[in-house]
């Protein structure tokens, strides 16, 4: 905290997770925070984020943010293959963490063959992965830091309503489904296994997937009870490949070694159910729902697309800074705006839960323990769909 007595930012990345982070930071207000260094690999980019947000600094090394030593929280939004060793640095440098989806993945070693997504066993994934967040959950005990796990779905408003009303009716969650899908990736790197640890299920799945985590967590709390997940059948498959070049023009997923189709079926102890789905062949914009299956309700939560606004245009003059949907290809035509994307999807109360409990120093809502076994559950279902059966856990 500086003299001013703000919360001083340090933010690792400067692509589309650090916009939504910092677009989220900007409509809270509760807390003061100073925006202290951005860095990322790219000069031209992390300039032109500098400038967009205000920080007072800039630069391409991360030791930059953990030898500043008025820097409170470092905020993780790079690609996932260097996750893990930020978070270690920053948190033996006693510093708090807020990092993005997913926690860590397998990105390969020295001795794999490349590309690892199709030559590298996923059992042995799953078992080195184990050992990784084993390590890792030794360092974050260990640190003066608080982590905290970016994952926007567990603070959008719609699955907060849900956990409400699960809490307060006792209601048991017999199955829940969730799904995000949508045309591919921004990120240059999303069809790369070493760069991603995986494809359209780590990277889109992991959100319903950790939603529904933690609303079992929810019930399980109301219940005075403990709910586990105890096994994980999945089904993984590269579709777009089979596709011609002209067949693809609509579809920005390019996989290289990774996974555009992803489902896992979760059974938990008390012997209820969910399903998971997630891909990278959906056109119009993205998919994002968990639906609720309960002994006493049914709850379904749509996160996008939402039927608040409807569009229609015969062209696309004069929009061009005009914001519709992510991973909308164009504007013609009926379209969902997203109307007020950082609050629908959680993302201004996921970046106020971790700038207050810093501040009030409070445990936030998605710690170190939902980071983990979402990761453990991502790989499991990897493992599961290799050997073609169920992973128990």
């Amino acid at each position: 905290m500086n003299e001013k007595g703000e919360i001083c930012l340090g933010v690792a990345g400067a692509g589309r997770a650090t916009e939504l982070h910092m677009n989220a930071l900007k409509r809270f207000s509760g807390v003061p925070v100073c925006y202290k260094h951005i860095i990322a690999r790219r000069f031209e980019q992390v300039e032109k984020m500098k400038e967009r947000y205000g920080f007072e600094k800039s630069s391409l090394d991360f030791d930059d943010l953990i030898n500043d030593p008025e820097i409170d929280v470092i905020d993780i939004c790079t690609p996932p293959y260097i996750h893990e060793d930020m978070i270690e640095r920053a948190m033996k440098a006693g510093k708090h963490v807020i990092c993005e989806k997913p926690l860590s993945g397998y990105f390969g070693t020295e001795d794999d063959i490349a590309p690892i997504g199709k030559n590298v066993s996923k059992v042995k994934m799953y078992d080195t992965l184990l050992e990784r967040l084993d390590r890792l959950r030794e360092v974050v005990n260990q640190s003066k830091g608080m982590f905290m796990y970016a994952e926007n779905f567990v603070y959008a408003p719609a699955i907060v309503k849900a956990a409400e009303i699960i809490e307060k009716k006792q209601s048991r969650i017999l199955f829940a489904k969730g799904e995000e899908s949508l045309k591919g990736s921004s990120s240059p790197v999303a069809g790369e296994w070493s760069k991603t640890g995986g494809g359209t299920f780590i990277r889109t799945g992991a959100h319903p997937l950790t939603a529904i985590l933690w609303l079992k967590s929810v019930e399980a709390a109301a219940r005075n009870t403990e709910i586990k997940v105890t096994s994980v059948y999945a089904d993984m498959e590269t579709i777009t490949d089979s596709l011609s070049e002209y067949e693809h023009r609509h579809i920005a997923a390019r996989p290289v070694d990774v996974e555009d189709f992803g489902t896992a079926i979760i059974t938990f102890s008390d012997k209820t159910k969910a399903v998971v789905v997630a891909t990278d062949t959906l056109l119009g914009g993205s998919k994002n729902y968990v639906e609720l299956y309960c002994n006493d309700a049914a709850i379904n939560c749509r996160l996008t697309m939402s039927n608040i606004m409807e569009t229609y245009f015969l062209d696309e003059d004069k929009l061009d800074d005009v914001y519709l949907s992510e991973m909308l290809p164009q504007k013609t035509g009926w379209n969902y705006p997203f109307l007020e994307d950082e609050i629908i999807r959680g993302y201004t109360d996921e970046m106020r839960d971790f700038i207050e409990s810093i501040y009030f120093h409070r445990t936030p809502k998605a710690g170190f323990e939902l980071a983990y076994d979402t990761a453990k559950i991502i790989y499991a279902a990897y493992k599961s769909a290799e050997l073609k059966q169920p992973v128990l856990l």
